[in-house]
């Protein structure tokens, strides 16, 4: 009986083992994603009065939380059962980032159809609705990207270190989110120091955070497009290999922002259409 407990502990040792293995490996492939994945959702949570960011940063945390309880049996179902489908999810999910994204170039570039907006107080259901929804298509790239990292393991190892990425995911991003929106408490409570030195870095961070909210939106934007390209980039046949010469990071802009004005112009035509049958 004893031997058969301890053989047991190796067993599961051995698993815990070849899961770090395999987390290791996955989260070095992820690493990126979850980086444009950082900029993305930093850039959703802020634009609320102080009192409301850290309610609307935990309503998208827990929106992330439920997606990622939805792919990831639905990624090891398709993984095992349909496979030919996850290429055509992940290139709808491309179509939305890219979509996104270009909304918010022309914004930039043509602020005064838009101005109206920004004289309105942030819906705040819309904005979390519109994060979880970028989260939700993130993780899937995320969730895939790491399971195809450990497709050679045996299952439970797949699950176990997919999750664990999908957990730090989450937990990581929205918690580096956290303490960028409140930078501007961290530094107050700084300049109440008595250290003169500390005074001057809490002031720093006060007077920072309106340059680190305006960097977040633009770095944002780029994230999606670059996200969306390359999910264009790698999943698209033949385009790979008829822009192998690019650079990755120039392939996977254009590719972004051409995807994402066909879309845009199919969305506008589809209103049009829409409203001259009302």
């Amino acid at each position: 009986m004893p031997s058969g407990f301890f053989a047991l502990l190796d067993d599961i040792a051995a698993l815990m083992d070849d899961v770090a293995v395999m987390t290791k490996v996955a989260g070095k492939k992820t690493a990126g994603i979850l980086g444009d994945d950082l900029a993305v959702n930093a850039e959703k949570a802020v634009g609320f009065s102080s009192s409301r960011e850290l309610p609307v940063l935990w309503a998208i945390t827990k929106g992330s939380f439920l997606n990622k309880l939805l792919i990831l049996p639905a990624a090891f179902a398709l993984s095992a059962f349909a496979p030919w489908m996850i290429e055509p999810i992940l290139l709808l999910g491309g179509a939305y980032l890219s979509y996104e994204g270009v909304e918010k170039v022309v914004h930039y570039v043509r602020p005064s159809r838009h101005a109206h907006r920004s004289e309105e107080v942030p819906n705040e259901a819309q904005r979390i609705r519109s994060a979880v929804m970028v989260d939700f298509i993130l993780s899937v790239e995320i969730v895939i990207l790491a399971l195809g990292q450990v497709m050679e393991a045996n299952l439970p190892v797949q699950i176990a270190s997919v999750s664990l990425i999908a957990l730090l995911a989450t937990v990581g991003v929205y918690g580096v989110v956290a303490l960028l929106i409140r930078m501007d408490d961290a530094g107050m409570a700084l300049m109440k120091r008595p250290s003169r030195g500390v005074q001057r870095l809490g002031m720093l961070m006060v007077a920072a955070l309106p340059w680190v909210i305006k960097t977040l939106g633009v770095v944002g934007t780029v994230a999606l497009l670059l996200v969306s390209g390359g999910i264009f980039h790698h999943h698209l046949p033949g385009v790979h290999e008829a822009m192998h010469a690019w650079p990755g990071l120039v392939t996977d802009a254009v590719l972004g922002l051409v995807g994402g004005a066909l879309v845009m112009l199919v969305v506008t035509l589809v209103q049009r259409l829409r409203a001259e049958l009302q």
